[in-house]
Protein backbone atom coordinates (compact mmCIF):
# COMPACT_ATOMS: atom_id res chain seq x y z
CA UNK A 1 0.00 0.00 0.00
CA UNK A 2 1.06 3.55 -1.13
CA UNK A 3 3.02 4.95 2.21
CA UNK A 4 2.48 8.75 1.82
CA UNK A 5 1.64 10.33 4.55
CA UNK A 6 -2.20 11.39 3.59
CA UNK A 7 -2.96 7.91 1.79
CA UNK A 8 -5.85 6.23 2.73
CA UNK A 9 -8.27 3.30 1.22
CA UNK A 10 -11.87 4.32 1.29
CA UNK A 11 -14.14 1.00 2.55
CA UNK A 12 -17.80 -0.42 3.82
CA UNK A 13 -17.37 -2.71 6.08
CA UNK A 14 -19.79 -4.81 8.20
CA UNK A 15 -20.59 -3.47 11.76
CA UNK A 16 -23.39 -4.56 13.87
CA UNK A 17 -25.53 -6.20 11.21
CA UNK A 18 -25.17 -3.15 9.03
CA UNK A 19 -22.38 -1.98 6.20
CA UNK A 20 -20.59 1.29 7.37
CA UNK A 21 -17.99 3.79 5.78
CA UNK A 22 -14.20 2.93 6.82
CA UNK A 23 -11.12 4.53 6.21
CA UNK A 24 -7.75 2.33 5.70
CA UNK A 25 -4.38 3.35 7.16
CA UNK A 26 -1.82 1.31 6.07
CA UNK A 27 -2.84 -1.89 7.88
CA UNK A 28 -5.62 -0.65 10.74
CA UNK A 29 -9.07 0.13 9.87
CA UNK A 30 -10.84 3.67 11.14
CA UNK A 31 -14.65 4.10 11.58
CA UNK A 32 -15.21 7.15 9.64
CA UNK A 33 -18.00 8.77 11.76
CA UNK A 34 -16.11 7.78 14.58
CA UNK A 35 -12.72 9.63 13.19
CA UNK A 36 -14.64 12.92 12.57
CA UNK A 37 -16.74 13.19 15.44
CA UNK A 38 -15.67 10.90 17.71
CA UNK A 39 -18.52 10.42 20.66
CA UNK A 40 -20.37 13.40 20.23
CA UNK A 41 -23.87 13.16 19.71
CA UNK A 42 -24.94 16.24 18.76
CA UNK A 43 -23.53 17.77 15.70
CA UNK A 44 -25.36 20.16 13.34
CA UNK A 45 -22.63 18.84 10.48
CA UNK A 46 -24.11 14.98 9.47
CA UNK A 47 -22.49 12.32 10.33
CA UNK A 48 -21.63 9.98 6.89
CA UNK A 49 -22.72 6.47 7.58
CA UNK A 50 -21.84 5.04 4.20
CA UNK A 51 -19.18 5.39 1.90
CA UNK A 52 -22.00 6.81 -1.00
CA UNK A 53 -22.35 9.80 1.86
CA UNK A 54 -19.12 10.69 2.11
CA UNK A 55 -18.09 10.88 -1.96
CA UNK A 56 -21.91 12.95 -2.18
CA UNK A 57 -19.40 15.21 0.16
CA UNK A 58 -16.38 14.72 -1.70
CA UNK A 59 -15.02 17.79 -1.37
CA UNK A 60 -15.34 18.31 2.50
CA UNK A 61 -14.53 14.58 3.46
CA UNK A 62 -11.56 14.42 1.32
CA UNK A 63 -9.34 16.68 2.66
CA UNK A 64 -10.53 15.57 6.47
CA UNK A 65 -9.54 12.25 6.12
CA UNK A 66 -6.19 13.22 4.47
CA UNK A 67 -5.80 14.93 7.60
CA UNK A 68 -6.39 11.88 9.65
CA UNK A 69 -4.16 9.59 8.06
CA UNK A 70 -0.87 12.40 8.93
CA UNK A 71 -2.65 11.72 12.39
CA UNK A 72 -2.46 8.20 12.62
CA UNK A 73 1.04 8.31 10.60
CA UNK A 74 2.74 10.47 13.83
CA UNK A 75 0.80 8.14 16.02
CA UNK A 76 -1.60 10.09 16.83
CA UNK A 77 -5.00 8.14 16.25
CA UNK A 78 -8.07 9.76 16.24
CA UNK A 79 -10.28 6.73 17.31
CA UNK A 80 -10.13 3.17 17.85
CA UNK A 81 -8.99 1.40 15.33
CA UNK A 82 -8.84 -2.30 14.21
CA UNK A 83 -6.98 -4.79 12.58
CA UNK A 84 -7.66 -4.81 8.60
CA UNK A 85 -7.17 -8.78 9.08
CA UNK A 86 -10.38 -9.58 11.22
CA UNK A 87 -12.38 -6.82 9.25
CA UNK A 88 -15.32 -8.28 6.57
CA UNK A 89 -15.17 -5.96 3.95
CA UNK A 90 -18.20 -5.30 1.50
CA UNK A 91 -18.23 -3.90 -1.68
CA UNK A 92 -16.71 -0.26 -1.11
CA UNK A 93 -20.21 1.53 -3.01
CA UNK A 94 -23.11 -1.45 -1.79
CA UNK A 95 -25.52 0.51 -4.41
CA UNK A 96 -23.79 2.84 -6.82
CA UNK A 97 -25.62 4.88 -8.23
CA UNK A 98 -25.40 3.96 -12.38
CA UNK A 99 -22.62 1.56 -13.28
CA UNK A 100 -21.11 2.33 -16.74
CA UNK A 101 -19.22 -0.48 -18.11
CA UNK A 102 -16.86 -0.04 -21.47
CA UNK A 103 -17.43 -2.64 -24.42
CA UNK A 104 -14.25 -3.66 -26.46
CA UNK A 105 -12.00 -0.70 -25.16
CA UNK A 106 -8.71 -2.62 -24.66
CA UNK A 107 -6.30 -2.82 -27.78
CA UNK A 108 -4.73 -6.16 -27.00
CA UNK A 109 -8.92 -7.84 -26.36
CA UNK A 110 -9.88 -6.43 -29.93
CA UNK A 111 -7.27 -8.37 -31.27
CA UNK A 112 -7.68 -11.72 -29.34
CA UNK A 113 -10.99 -11.22 -30.11
CA UNK A 114 -10.78 -10.72 -33.80
CA UNK A 115 -8.40 -13.65 -34.35
CA UNK A 116 -10.70 -15.53 -32.27
CA UNK A 117 -13.46 -14.69 -34.53
CA UNK A 118 -11.42 -14.83 -37.70
CA UNK A 119 -12.30 -11.66 -38.56
CA UNK A 120 -10.08 -8.32 -40.24
CA UNK A 121 -8.36 -6.28 -37.36
CA UNK A 122 -10.02 -3.02 -36.51
CA UNK A 123 -9.08 0.13 -36.87
CA UNK A 124 -8.60 2.93 -33.92
CA UNK A 125 -12.22 4.18 -33.28
CA UNK A 126 -10.53 7.55 -33.11
CA UNK A 127 -9.49 7.23 -36.55
CA UNK A 128 -13.59 6.37 -37.54
CA UNK A 129 -14.28 9.29 -35.79
CA UNK A 130 -16.34 7.07 -33.24
CA UNK A 131 -16.98 7.74 -29.41
CA UNK A 132 -16.55 5.55 -26.43
CA UNK A 133 -19.42 2.71 -25.80
CA UNK A 134 -20.78 1.80 -22.84
CA UNK A 135 -24.03 -0.07 -21.61
CA UNK A 136 -25.54 0.10 -18.06
CA UNK A 137 -25.55 -2.61 -15.62
CA UNK A 138 -27.81 -3.39 -12.64
CA UNK A 139 -26.70 -1.73 -9.51
CA UNK A 140 -28.07 -3.41 -6.46
CA UNK A 141 -28.85 -7.23 -7.98
CA UNK A 142 -24.79 -7.17 -9.34
CA UNK A 143 -22.33 -6.04 -6.72
CA UNK A 144 -20.55 -7.96 -4.52
CA UNK A 145 -18.36 -7.66 -2.23
CA UNK A 146 -14.49 -9.05 -2.27
CA UNK A 147 -14.23 -12.72 -0.75
CA UNK A 148 -17.91 -13.50 -1.34
CA UNK A 149 -19.32 -16.46 -3.17
CA UNK A 150 -21.39 -15.67 -6.72
CA UNK A 151 -23.28 -18.01 -7.84
CA UNK A 152 -23.44 -19.06 -11.56
CA UNK A 153 -26.97 -17.85 -13.09
CA UNK A 154 -28.71 -21.37 -13.75
CA UNK A 155 -29.21 -20.20 -17.35
CA UNK A 156 -26.22 -20.11 -18.67
CA UNK A 157 -23.43 -22.58 -19.11
CA UNK A 158 -20.30 -20.09 -20.21
CA UNK A 159 -20.04 -17.41 -17.40
CA UNK A 160 -16.55 -15.40 -18.53
CA UNK A 161 -14.37 -13.11 -16.41
CA UNK A 162 -13.17 -9.46 -17.37
CA UNK A 163 -10.86 -7.84 -14.67
CA UNK A 164 -11.72 -4.12 -14.84
CA UNK A 165 -10.83 -0.56 -13.19
CA UNK A 166 -13.02 1.25 -12.14
CA UNK A 167 -13.69 4.79 -11.30
CA UNK A 168 -15.71 6.19 -8.99
CA UNK A 169 -17.31 9.85 -9.60
CA UNK A 170 -16.51 11.95 -6.83
CA UNK A 171 -17.85 15.56 -7.86
CA UNK A 172 -21.17 16.03 -10.32
CA UNK A 173 -20.48 16.93 -13.76
CA UNK A 174 -21.88 17.40 -17.08
CA UNK A 175 -20.22 18.20 -19.99
CA UNK A 176 -17.27 18.33 -19.15
CA UNK A 177 -13.90 18.33 -21.31
CA UNK A 178 -11.94 15.67 -21.48
CA UNK A 179 -8.80 18.08 -20.33
CA UNK A 180 -11.08 18.45 -16.82
CA UNK A 181 -12.57 15.14 -16.59
CA UNK A 182 -10.36 13.33 -13.88
CA UNK A 183 -10.60 16.25 -11.47
CA UNK A 184 -14.54 14.43 -10.69
CA UNK A 185 -13.49 11.27 -9.94
CA UNK A 186 -12.56 10.09 -6.57
CA UNK A 187 -10.57 7.12 -7.00
CA UNK A 188 -10.58 4.04 -8.68
CA UNK A 189 -11.63 0.45 -7.90
CA UNK A 190 -11.92 -3.08 -8.89
CA UNK A 191 -14.18 -4.79 -10.73
CA UNK A 192 -15.28 -8.25 -12.39
CA UNK A 193 -17.59 -7.55 -14.90
CA UNK A 194 -19.22 -11.54 -15.45
CA UNK A 195 -21.13 -11.80 -18.31
CA UNK A 196 -23.08 -14.91 -19.59
CA UNK A 197 -21.73 -15.44 -23.31
CA UNK A 198 -24.57 -17.50 -24.17
CA UNK A 199 -27.05 -15.19 -23.48
CA UNK A 200 -25.70 -12.57 -25.96
CA UNK A 201 -28.97 -12.64 -28.39
CA UNK A 202 -32.18 -13.42 -27.70
CA UNK A 203 -33.32 -17.33 -29.23
CA UNK A 204 -35.22 -17.07 -31.92
CA UNK A 205 -35.07 -13.39 -32.92
CA UNK A 206 -33.04 -12.80 -36.73
CA UNK A 207 -29.42 -11.59 -35.92
CA UNK A 208 -30.64 -8.31 -37.77
CA UNK A 209 -33.40 -7.14 -36.04
CA UNK A 210 -32.60 -4.10 -33.30
CA UNK A 211 -34.16 -6.35 -30.60
CA UNK A 212 -31.92 -9.33 -30.82
CA UNK A 213 -29.68 -8.31 -27.93
CA UNK A 214 -30.15 -9.18 -24.20
CA UNK A 215 -28.44 -7.24 -22.09
CA UNK A 216 -30.20 -7.98 -18.75
CA UNK A 217 -29.14 -11.92 -19.40
CA UNK A 218 -26.13 -11.17 -20.61
CA UNK A 219 -24.80 -8.64 -17.94
CA UNK A 220 -27.41 -7.75 -15.35
CA UNK A 221 -27.81 -11.60 -13.74
CA UNK A 222 -26.90 -11.57 -9.60
CA UNK A 223 -23.88 -11.16 -8.60
CA UNK A 224 -22.40 -9.85 -12.19
CA UNK A 225 -20.48 -7.43 -10.76
CA UNK A 226 -18.11 -8.54 -8.10
CA UNK A 227 -16.08 -5.27 -6.75
CA UNK A 228 -13.59 -3.82 -3.97
CA UNK A 229 -11.88 -3.75 -2.17
CA UNK A 230 -11.83 -0.26 -1.91
CA UNK A 231 -11.63 2.60 -3.16
CA UNK A 232 -7.90 4.11 -3.69
CA UNK A 233 -7.87 7.97 -4.10
CA UNK A 234 -7.44 9.93 -6.87
CA UNK A 235 -3.78 11.07 -5.88
CA UNK A 236 -2.47 8.34 -4.38
CA UNK A 237 -2.65 6.63 -8.36
CA UNK A 238 0.80 8.62 -10.24
CA UNK A 239 0.07 7.56 -13.30
CA UNK A 240 -3.50 6.10 -13.83
CA UNK A 241 -2.66 5.21 -17.89
CA UNK A 242 -0.32 2.81 -16.49
CA UNK A 243 -1.75 0.60 -14.51
CA UNK A 244 -0.88 -2.63 -14.39
CA UNK A 245 -4.24 -5.03 -14.51
CA UNK A 246 -3.58 -9.19 -14.09
CA UNK A 247 -6.14 -11.68 -13.41
CA UNK A 248 -6.14 -15.24 -11.99
CA UNK A 249 -8.51 -18.60 -12.08
CA UNK A 250 -7.48 -20.93 -9.86
CA UNK A 251 -3.13 -19.71 -9.97
CA UNK A 252 -3.91 -19.79 -13.41
CA UNK A 253 -2.49 -16.61 -14.81
CA UNK A 254 -5.12 -15.28 -17.65
CA UNK A 255 -5.00 -11.69 -17.97
CA UNK A 256 -2.21 -9.62 -17.93
CA UNK A 257 -2.14 -6.07 -19.49
CA UNK A 258 -2.46 -2.67 -18.40
CA UNK A 259 -4.39 0.99 -18.84
CA UNK A 260 -1.72 1.65 -21.07
CA UNK A 261 -3.51 -0.33 -23.80
CA UNK A 262 -6.93 1.43 -23.42
CA UNK A 263 -8.46 2.56 -26.53
CA UNK A 264 -10.69 5.22 -24.77
CA UNK A 265 -8.58 6.68 -22.28
CA UNK A 266 -10.22 7.29 -18.60
CA UNK A 267 -10.69 11.03 -19.32
CA UNK A 268 -12.33 10.22 -22.89
CA UNK A 269 -14.78 8.43 -21.33
CA UNK A 270 -15.73 10.65 -18.51
CA UNK A 271 -16.41 13.28 -20.52
CA UNK A 272 -18.10 11.30 -23.32
CA UNK A 273 -20.49 9.94 -20.53
CA UNK A 274 -21.56 13.96 -18.91
CA UNK A 275 -22.29 14.56 -22.85
CA UNK A 276 -25.15 12.39 -22.55
CA UNK A 277 -26.15 12.77 -18.75
CA UNK A 278 -25.21 14.14 -15.93
CA UNK A 279 -22.57 11.88 -13.85
CA UNK A 280 -22.95 11.66 -10.32
CA UNK A 281 -20.90 11.02 -6.87
CA UNK A 282 -20.93 7.28 -6.38
CA UNK A 283 -21.68 6.48 -10.10
CA UNK A 284 -19.17 4.04 -11.24
CA UNK A 285 -17.43 2.99 -14.75
CA UNK A 286 -16.09 0.26 -15.70
CA UNK A 287 -13.08 1.23 -18.01
CA UNK A 288 -12.87 -1.82 -20.17
CA UNK A 289 -11.03 -5.62 -20.61
CA UNK A 290 -8.12 -6.29 -21.62
CA UNK A 291 -6.75 -10.00 -23.37
CA UNK A 292 -7.33 -13.05 -21.70
CA UNK A 293 -10.93 -13.71 -21.10
CA UNK A 294 -12.68 -16.83 -21.31
CA UNK A 295 -14.76 -16.59 -24.59
CA UNK A 296 -11.15 -16.31 -26.87
CA UNK A 297 -10.05 -19.51 -24.69
CA UNK A 298 -13.38 -21.66 -25.11
CA UNK A 299 -13.03 -21.85 -21.07
CA UNK A 300 -16.12 -20.41 -18.89
CA UNK A 301 -16.09 -20.62 -15.12
CA UNK A 302 -18.01 -23.65 -12.82
CA UNK A 303 -18.52 -23.74 -9.70
CA UNK A 304 -15.45 -24.35 -6.90
CA UNK A 305 -13.44 -21.92 -9.38
CA UNK A 306 -11.47 -19.00 -7.54
CA UNK A 307 -10.51 -15.58 -9.14
CA UNK A 308 -7.90 -13.02 -7.96
CA UNK A 309 -7.82 -9.56 -9.90
CA UNK A 310 -4.97 -7.04 -8.90
CA UNK A 311 -4.60 -3.61 -10.29
CA UNK A 312 -1.15 -1.74 -9.60
CA UNK A 313 -2.15 0.93 -7.08
CA UNK A 314 -5.20 -0.31 -5.81
CA UNK A 315 -5.33 -3.71 -4.34
CA UNK A 316 -6.70 -6.59 -4.99
CA UNK A 317 -10.02 -8.81 -5.31
CA UNK A 318 -10.76 -12.12 -4.74
CA UNK A 319 -13.85 -13.88 -5.52
CA UNK A 320 -14.99 -17.82 -5.53
CA UNK A 321 -17.96 -19.10 -7.85
CA UNK A 322 -20.70 -21.11 -6.75
CA UNK A 323 -23.37 -23.25 -8.56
Amino acid sequence: MTQNSHAYRLASYAAREAQRAGMVVDDRLFDISEALYGSATQSTDPRPMSVLEVLQRWDDMHPRLQAIARQVRKGRDPSKSQPLSGIKLGAPILYPGTIFCAGANYRDHVAEMARALNLPQEPDPHELGLKPWHFIKASAACVRGPDSGIALPAYSKKVDWEAEIALVIGRECRNVAIERAMSHIAGFTIVNDLSARDHIRRSGVPAESPFCFDWVSHKSFDGALPMGPWITPLEDIPEPGKMGIRLWVNQELMQDSSSANLIFSMAEQVSHLSSRLTLRPGDVIATGTPAGCGAARGRFLKAGDRVRIAVEGVGELNNHFTA
